[in-house]
């Protein structure tokens, strides 16, 4: 990764919590795995961050499972903003078994999914890895014109604050579904 993406070996804590929410850490990841990396559909990416949430039934679900929690229930049409109109990404209308939220299923398999999308400015890659009581999202950005940079860069930290909160309430939205 020569853009510089990877730094830090260290895990910290993604936000402040209390109560109840303390019970499921997040942490964002500074060093991203292989085991993630080797997932993602672009070489090189300009943007990539990691957050983990450690629960104790990560593995009760798929990771498509999660995904459609994730971006379908829990980003919903908040999301579908952000991605459709503040990214002009082209993600399908139509609900079908080869999409999750309009992005496409890149490539997956036991423990993990990676969902893909382009838009005239970027590709975007969504990674949901599954390991022992690990469930991870990585956010994967390549930067397909100078503009996205300018585009990104502010909308990143808001996809940052947001972050560990969807994990958490994907969480809520497998339980909550039929198993």
């Amino acid at each position: 990764m020569g853009k510089g993406v990877r730094t830090m070996p260290e895990l910290s804590r993604a936000d402040e919590m209390t109560g109840d929410e303390a019970e499921l850490p997040v942490f964002q990841q500074h060093e991203i795995p292989d085991s993630i990396l080797s997932r993602a559909t672009v070489a090189d990416p300009d943007y990539i961050d990691l957050f983990t949430l450690v629960i104790g039934d990560a593995a009760d679900w798929s990771p498509e499972q999660w995904a459609r929690a994730a971006f379908e229930d829990v980003a919903g049409l908040q999301g579908q903003f952000i991605w459709r109109v503040l990214l002009g990404m082209r993600l399908a209308w139509r609900r079908s078994p080869e999409r999750v939220a309009g992005w496409r299923i890149a490539g997956r398999g036991d423990n993990w999914i990676t969902l893909a999308a382009p838009s005239w400015m970027l590709t975007g890659n969504l990674v949901i890895h599954i390991e022992d009581e690990r469930l991870s999202l990585a956010t994967i950005v390549d930067y397909d014109r100078v503009i996205a940079r300018r585009v990104w860069t502010p909308l990143s930290a808001v996809h940052r604050s947001l972050a560990p909160g969807l994990l958490r309430d994907a969480h809520a939205a497998v339980r909550a579904r039929p198993r």
